[in-house]
């Protein structure tokens, strides 16, 4: 099978890893962002992936975990040939570490499907007539490009999702449009003339008349409401209630056996006396009786109290 441009092969994960067997003296463990695909496993100096620092293929790989240190708070895993080659210049493994189990968990399916696989321990319990003692492998090449035409594949149904997507409704609206043209040419007209009264197309049916007398109704009896209300808001006149009258001198004045005094008139009282023809008060005699009036006196007397004005 012909192997595929490095440019079409599809980006399994990206991500930054440390690298973490380097020595002191070669500068330390170093954070790097690395490129994982279907060929090979690359890291950059940044995420901008434009300095390079390694490429590494991913031929005869296989991963193994490693406990990590006392004073080490990192997940670490490693990479290793199974041909006991050196992975990374005088490196026999290249060892990787993530902040959390979860990053190490995502990096490993990452590197499952690019076809490096964990390390197993075979356990050598077999059946003594057993001819199938050992574990067959699937060739790794193969392995790799089945991955890279799945990561193909998925590419490809994508890019059909989103195309259908996109299409069918500007598809609908396009047939929507010209069946609608073609009925207007070809058969609205003739319907329209089939009709026997085309003037009776244009009438309001007695369902519509009815519900835009109610809709009519509605509005006049709301804006009656509104008009009464908007009076009362603007013509309303609030005045402040009077203050108290002071009714203190109606209290009971003291007396020993609490009975209540009458009430003193605010003027001095006097003997109502007739009033004279002239509307001066008539005399009285001595005893304090008036006199009786002549009968020739038609004039309606008053009385009043010659002390009053």
């Amino acid at each position: 099978m012909a192997t595929l441009p490095q440019d079409e092969i599809m980006v399994i994960r990206k991500g930054w890893l440390t690298i973490n067997n380097i020595g002191i003296m070669k500068g330390g463990a170093k954070e790097y962002w690395f490129v994982l695909t279907a060929e090979n496993m690359s890291w950059y100096k940044d995420d901008e992936e434009k300095e390079k620092k390694y490429m590494l293929t991913v031929d005869n790989l296989k991963l193994r975990d490693i406990e990590k240190g006392f004073m080490s708070s990192k997940h670490i895993f490693a990479l290793f040939n199974t041909e006991h080659r050196n992975v990374y210049k005088d490196y026999r493994q290249l060892e990787l570490a993530c902040e959390s189990q979860d990053e190490v968990d995502s990096w490993k399916a990452a590197f499952l499907r690019a076809g490096v696989y964990p390390e197993r321990v075979v356990s050598e319990s077999i059946d003594e007539g057993s001819s199938d003692g050992f574990m067959h492998s699937i060739d790794p090449q193969l392995e790799r490009q089945v991955e890279t035409i799945r990561s193909l594949v998925d590419s490809y149904m994508a890019i059909v999702n989103r195309t259908i997507r996109d299409l069918i409704p500007k598809t609908i609206m396009h047939l929507m449009i010209n069946n609608t043209k073609e009925f207007i040419h070809a058969e609205l007209l003739a319907q329209l003339y089939s009709c026997g009264d085309q003037n009776s197309l244009m009438e309001e049916s007695q369902e519509q008349a009815q519900h835009r007398d109610e809709m009519l109704r509605m509005y006049h009896a709301l804006r009656e409401a509104l008009n009464i209300i908007g009076d009362i808001s603007t013509t309303t006149i609030t005045t402040a209630m009077p203050p108290p009258v002071d009714t203190s001198w109606l209290q009971v004045q003291g007396g020993p056996s609490g009975r209540r005094s009458p009430m003193s008139s605010p003027t001095p009282s006097c003997p109502l006396a007739p009033l004279g023809p002239s509307g001066t008060s008539a005399p009285t005699s001595a005893t304090g009786v008036p006199p009786v009036p002549s009968p020739g006196l038609t004039t309606p007397t008053a009385l009043r109290c010659p002390n009053r004005f």
